[in-house]
């Protein structure tokens, strides 16, 4: 544990941000995962939509700072490849 004030207070409200956070990222892992099953069950247009859908939340997480825009263009990159291959 911190001994300077300034300190204890930054470990308190990046806590809080995590728990704040955890439901975002929670939803992100989902809206990939229903992509990817809905893609391996051979439906192109709801796999689209489901991808469309999860990019969008992608890029709300990287606005809000939830995580970081790289780290959500490289989400991005790997769903669309996924779908592009299964073409």
């Amino acid at each position: 544990m911190a001994n300077i004030k300034s300190k204890k207070k930054r470990i308190l409200t990046n806590e809080k941000s995590r728990l704040r956070h955890l439901a975002t990222r929670s939803r992100l892992k989902t809206l990939a995962r229903t992509f990817r099953e809905t893609l391996e069950a051979g439906d192109r247009e709801g796999a689209q939509k489901a991808l469309l859908d999860a990019c969008r939340a992608y890029d709300k997480a990287a606005e809000a700072g939830v995580i970081h825009k790289n780290n959500a263009a490289n989400h991005k990159a790997k769903l669309w490849a996924r779908f592009n291959s299964a073409a």
